[in-house]
């Protein structure tokens, strides 16, 4: 497909890099020459400078022939411009990135009006992410699926856990609970395994579970079942507001540290039931001041990477109970890993994933399209989520009756419901959701391509 990106900052570069990568002839406008040349060097992409909400620079961008134009800019009313402008120009698709929360009521009312396709707001979805990690804190990271039935959750195996040494296929005699290990990272390694694999203590595993099943998968391994009453968070930013609504709606205490002033008496006008302190959130002697020995979880939320990257540190080294980090930045992840920084939650992944979601639906030829994309393990493995129709193949055979391609496994079933771990006579059949964990070198448009049989 053809796609022109406007913006080339963290999200619209992590976009581009992605979608270059997946094949897609792609095109950046920007503004500023530096970040274009940038793109060239590193990315198969073609540039254009400019500012997007001109005619001009988007015609010379081929605005009018492509197929999709993701606005992404820092500024929510350049990028409505831009779609409006390209919904004028052409047909294609247009995706806005809208971060200011006074907008969401008007783009509900004015979608179609404004020619959009989907908004996105990296900043809401990052608040959805950290809100969903704080309800269960023994996980490291969650992604739902089956219209929130089904989830992947990512956990790691520290000493005494039961997994330590068995064999997948002997999981159903020590769990009593029905899951699914659909990943394993192994030092640099991650693995699609088979039921031969053996856990080893430090692996990272992906578990697919039923949403209701959680809790007693938690108790089944033994880990810690202590529940989030109380929240620091550091950094009143746009996504420590949409979290901090989350938090007080679901009656669990919130502290914001945050050093300018004029932030902190916004937060405290627009948050009266959050406890907003003006003060350095990078300070130790302030952090110990108030309290975070004895909170239950800090979240950092800066918008500076170092900054909430040291303070994570130190949030560890004092052992609260569940640290979450905002990451922008997030190739030097794997230096920091070691260092007690592994729950990582990054804006501009959860919009790249979004993104990449549709425009693989866009693709579809069949109409059994992505309704859900998810990565993980560094982005080495996707998880997606299909819904079978008429045109799928094999329906009502066994799954081990069908040959799939290498690094490919059927991770969930959802069939009227009714959630199915599925094992070998297990069959999938029209209508069925089903959930397809694969290595993200493989990219999967249909449910079709992850038979062998093509």
């Amino acid at each position: 497909m053809k796609i022109v990106v406007v913006g080339d900052g963290k999200v619209g570069y992590t976009l581009t890099k992605q979608l270059s990568r997946e094949g897609h002839d792609v095109v950046v406008i920007d503004s500023n020459r530096a970040v274009l040349s940038d793109a060239v060097e590193t990315l198969d992409v073609m540039v254009v400078h400019g500012n997007g909400t001109s005619i001009e620079v988007q015609q010379e961008a081929g605005v009018p022939g492509c197929n999709l134009v993701i606005a992404a800019t820092s500024a929510d009313e350049i990028n409505l411009l831009c779609c409006m402008l390209a919904h004028k120009l052409g047909d294609a698709h247009t995706i806005a990135r809208i971060r200011k929360p006074e907008y969401a009521e008007l783009l509900v009312l004015l979608k179609e009006e404004l020619g959009l396709s989907m908004t996105i707001n990296p900043e809401l979805a990052a608040a959805n992410e950290i809100f969903r990690l704080l309800q269960f804190p023994s996980f490291l990271k969650r992604d739902s699926f089956a219209k929130g039935r089904v989830e992947i959750v990512e956990l790691e195996l520290r000493e005494g856990n039961v997994l330590i040494g068995k064999q997948l296929m002997e999981l159903h005699k020590v769990l009593q609970v029905k899951i699914l290990i659909c990943a394993v990272e192994r030092g640099d390694t991650t693995h699609i395994p088979d039921g031969q694999f053996c856990l080893e203590k430090g692996d990272k595993i992906y578990v697919t579970a039923s949403t209701r099943d959680l809790a007693l998968l938690i108790k089944s391994l033994g880990l810690s079942t202590h529940k989030v009453k109380d929240v620091m968070l550091i950094g009143a930013s746009r996504t420590a507001y949409y979290l901090a609504q989350m938090l007080l709606r679901s009656n669990i205490d919130v502290k914001i540290l945050e050093i300018k002033q004029e932030l902190c008496n916004d937060f405290a006008e627009r948050l009266p039931q959050a406890d907003v302190i003006c003060a350095d959130g990078t300070d130790q002697s302030v952090l110990l001041a108030e309290g975070i020995e004895q909170t239950d979880a800090v979240v950092t939320l800066t918008n500076m990477d170092e900054e909430n990257l040291i303070i994570s540190m130190y949030a560890n080294f004092l052992k609260v109970p569940k640290v979450v980090t905002k990451m922008n930045r997030t190739e030097y992840f794997e230096v920091f890993r070691d260092k007690g920084i592994d729950c990582v939650v990054s804006p501009k992944i959860l919009t790249a994933n979004d993104i990449l979601r549709y425009v693989r639906a866009m693709q579809n030829t069949t109409g059994g399209s992505v309704l859900t994309l998810h990565r993980f393990a560094d982005d080495h493995v996707e998880a997606l989520e299909f819904r079978a129709n008429e045109t799928t193949r094999h329906l009502g055979e066994t799954l081990i009756e069908i040959t799939l391609k290498p690094n490919i496994l059927v991770a969930c079933i959802t069939r009227y419901g009714k959630v199915i771990i599925p094992r070998g006579t297990d069959v999938i059949e029209l209508n069925d959701t089903v959930v397809i964990v694969t290595t993200a070198d493989l990219v999967l448009n249909d449910l079709n391509d992850i038979f062998a049989d093509e």
